[in-house]
């Protein structure tokens, strides 16, 4: 079952429907920006548990080093995912046009203890995608200091902001 969207992607960024992209996308640029190869797939807990199921199972054979699942409703993805894998998993929760993604995350945050799941706030996929870099840097020198100088780049970012403020005041 042919799940590879780049030669040895390290990211696995699923979601539970093709509908959950407007807000996955933004893990997936997260981690285009740092130079990680990474695959993008629809697993659905419910539609297809059977392809769920071989997808995590198979991901560390595969070369996976992170998983960031985004769902929404019942939310079941991610800790299904991390039930069957070793790997770590994000959970993003995707907001839908009821309870505005609070279902979501709880379904996601609310996992039983054995079967950790970490969780960023609803539609963070960006933060999940910054998460995983983070994880992935702990064993790789080069985005560790991508890393760095995005922390630089954000705190000059937040100072050139403070000087447009106080010109205007």
């Amino acid at each position: 079952m042919p799940f590879h969207d780049s030669v040895r992607p390290r990211v696995g960024v699923v979601m539970g429907s093709d509908s959950d992209w407007s807000v996955m996308a933004a893990a997936s640029e997260v981690l285009s920006a740092f130079g990680v190869d990474h695959e993008v797939e629809v697993v659905s807990a419910h539609r297809t548990p059977e392809k769920m199921i071989a997808y995590g199972r198979d991901a560390v054979s595969r070369g996976l080093k992170v998983i960031i699942a985004g769902a929404g409703g019942a939310a079941h993805l991610p800790g299904m995912l991390a039930s069957v894998t070793t790997l770590p998993v994000i959970g993003v929760p995707v907001p839908l046009a009821k309870l505005d993604g609070l279902d979501s995350l709880l379904s996601i945050v609310q996992m039983p203890g054995g079967i950790p799941v970490a969780t960023v706030s609803i539609g963070g996929a960006k933060n999940a995608g910054l998460l995983a870099v983070r994880i992935l840097a702990t064993a790789d020198e080069e985005l560790s200091a991508k890393l760095a100088a995005y922390s630089t780049d954000l705190a000059e970012q937040v100072e050139a902001k403070n000087r447009a403020l106080k010109l205007q005041l």
